[in-house]
């Protein structure tokens, strides 16, 4: 079993979602941790191999959380937040440009 990191701001972001969503969130992360693909997860596409996204609807919201398998020796989670584009279940540009900052970032640190 994988150790599972957090980049500090995904984890303040991911604290703000209710607590059935994490909890869900984190029974996904579990599977992660152990070299298994939770249903709720799937390929990040344009992000490179080994980064996923789990996308969660909650009541009348959708929640998402990111994290990347083959950074260092952990799963780490690079972004979370509440969907709130009304343009299709795509993932909004802006979060996508956020998380390829972060996993720049943390690739980076890692070397």
């Amino acid at each position: 079993m994988r150790e599972i990191a957090w980049i500090k701001a995904a984890l303040k972001d991911f604290g703000r979602f209710p607590e059935d969503v994490q909890d869900r969130i984190k029974d996904a992360l579990t599977i992660a941790s152990m070299g298994q693909k939770a249903d709720i997860a799937k390929p990040m596409k344009g992000l490179g191999s080994g980064v996923f996204e789990i996308a969660l609807p909650y009541r009348s919201d959708a929640y998402r959380t990111i994290y990347a398998v083959q950074l260092g020796d952990a799963i780490w989670v690079v972004h979370a937040f509440q969907k709130k584009s009304t343009a299709g279940i795509a993932t909004p540009h802006k979060e996508v440009e956020l998380t390829k900052a972060r996993l720049k970032r943390l690739e980076e640190m890692l070397r």
